[in-house]
Formats: C-alpha cells, structure tokens, sequence
C-alpha cells in the first residue's frame, strides 16, 4: 500500500506492507487524512535519512476487525488519531481505542481533522476552567480556531488574536465575535471580550520564540490564573512577572491520558472510566460529537483537498506560507 513520508526533506510516495488485523485493532480503508502543518513540516526539517511516515488524524472505513473488539464492525466509518496508527496511508491498523464512530450527517472530511480536535479539547482541560470562567487563545489557525470554537460552545467567555486578519475574521464568521488582530486591539476590548478581572486562561497556539509573547499574555490573566502551552513556542517568560499573579504556566501534551502509553494504545486497554475520565479516545469521541451536533465547523477551514499523488505539492503550500492556507486534506 502507498503512504506519504518525508525522507532527507523531500516528501516521498513509499510503499508499505498492508496490515492485517491484530488482537485490539481494526483495519482501516482510509477516505481522507489531514496535515497537521505544525507537527509534520517540523519532521520535515529534521531531514530524515531513512524515510518516516507521515501523519496522525484521518477517517476511514472499517475493512476488519481483530480478537477482542466488540465496539466496531466492518462497513463503519470512524475517525482515527495517533501515530504511529493513524498516519497518511492507504491502509490504517488502528486500536479500537484510538478510533471513534462518525455517524450519518458528519462530513468525512471534518472528522478526518479528529487529532487536532482531540488536541483543542485536551488543551482546553488542561486549563481546568469552570462554568463562567473566561479564555483568550492567541494563534488562529486551525488548531487555535478550534480551540476558540470548543471554548464558545462550552460557554466560555472566550477571545482569540492572531495577527492575520483573514483567520480573525474567520473566527468571528464562526461565531467568536471578540476576535482581534493586534495584542493592543484585544488588550482595548480585554474586559468587555472575558470580564473585568482577566481571563481564566491563555492558551498559546503559536511558534517560535515565546519570552515576549509569554510575558505580555501575564498581563491579560487575573490573579492566579493560567498559561496553556499548545505550540510549538520557546518557554522563557518573567519570573516577576509570573510571582506578581502567581501565574500557572502549563504545557498540553496531544490528545489526552493515554497518548504514548503503549498499554492503552498498541494493546488496546482502556483506562477505567471512574479513574480517568477523558482519555484521548474520548476526546476524539468528543470532537465528533460536536460536530455531529453543530456545535463547531471546521468545513470553512478546509482549504484544498488533494490526491495522495499530489501530496508534495500538498506540503509545498506550507514551506511558501501561503497565508490563505489552514486545512489540508490527502483523499485516498
């Protein structure tokens, strides 16, 4: 079977064996996968000798299943997250706990987005926030405006910046009006977008260096609250800064409880429900839920959709930085 990897900073068509079904697992007939630029062009910066295998959300239909799986059954479609099971391949074998059911009425094509939905939602419990509570989420692309839009929908007051002001205007059109495109802009309507006492929690979806941005989003905090670290960005910041409010500065690790626990994923054993709530499995089972109930959309995000033939010309719309890029989709 034909998969995308990147090998001495190229992206290759390689061929693997096609797997077949295991205790725990099913086969996957994969529909679409969906580039996660941030992750994926970090690999390929990395200039690999040998090639590595791309990719870690996508949504396709169940071929088979192995011992032990009860809850899936071959003609579903579900979404799928986490490497090395879920990947840009024409044929996924994924633990069932990985995999969630896409129901009737959810675009294939926004379930195939289910890690970084799974990521949004994690990102998001990571910050503990109550009902009432308030975020600001700085970085709207496709990660950051789901996350914005997970945050609306479970009634947060929520705010998002990003100094693009396509992706600002995108997220008002979704419906997160206190969206801005300048830290002054947010800084200005701080207290009318998530109260008078600062937000709850920032939830920082960029990259690259941090020190500045860090200590600037202390200043749009109340006293005690929390710094999320979603992207990719250096972790400097000021320890004044920091005692003045006794800030939290937390980092969010994937999808949830479970992610690089090769017990819960390779061999497929759940974590009991009364001793860990939401695993990364039920993240991914979160995310299509809200889809499936319009609660979020990531369709207008969706940018192009090209064939796995075309997958390098695919990844060379992220090397240029198009800015008009968010989503990419590989259709198999």
């Amino acid at each position: 079977m034909k998969a995308i990897a990147t090998q001495q900073g190229n992206i290759v068509i390689t061929e693997l064996p096609a797997p077949t079904p295991t205790a725990g697992h099913v086969i996957v007939r994969t529909e679409y996968s969906a580039i996660s630029p941030g992750t994926e062009m970090g690999f390929l910066k990395r200039m690999p000798e040998q090639p590595v295998v791309l990719g870690y959300s996508a949504v396709g239909i169940v071929e088979a299943v192995g011992d032990g799986v009860t809850d899936r059954y071959p003609g579903q479609r579900v979404a799928c997250y986490g490497a090395p099971y879920a990947r840009h391949a024409e044929r996924l074998s994924m633990p069932s706990n990985l995999t969630a059911a896409v129901p009737d009425g959810v675009d294939p094509k926004e379930a195939a987005f289910a890690g970084l939905g799974a990521i949004a939602i994690h990102a998001l419990r990571t910050a503990s926030l109550s009902f009432g509570e308030s975020t600001a989420v700085v970085g709207l692309g496709i990660l950051g405006n789901l996350i914005a839009q997970i945050s609306n929908a479970a009634s947060y007051r929520t705010a998002g910046l990003d100094l693009d002001a396509g992706r600002v205007e995108a997220l008002r059109r979704l419906g997160v009006p206190h969206a801005y495109a300048s830290p002054e802009a947010l800084e200005e309507k701080l207290a009318d977008a998530v109260g008078p006492y600062g937000a709850d929690a920032v939830l920082i979806c960029a990259s690259g260096p941090g020190e500045a941005l860090i200590n600037r989003a202390m200043s749009w905090l109340r006293d005690r609250g929390k710094i999320v670290i979603v992207g990719d960005v250096t972790t400097e910041y000021s320890r004044g800064d920091m005692f003045g409010k006794e800030v939290q500065v937390l980092i969010s690790r994937a999808g949830g409880p479970g992610r690089y626990d090769a017990s819960y994923e390779r061999e497929n054993r759940d974590y009991p429900i009364g001793y860990v709530r939401w695993t990364e499995g039920r993240n991914v089972g979160e995310y299509i839920r809200l889809l499936a109930e319009n609660k979020i959309t990531i369709a207008p995000l969706i940018t192009d959709v090209f064939r796995l033939d075309r997958a390098e010309e695919a990844y060379r719309q992220y090397e240029v930085a198009k800015p008009n890029v968010v989503g990419t989709l590989i259709q198999y």
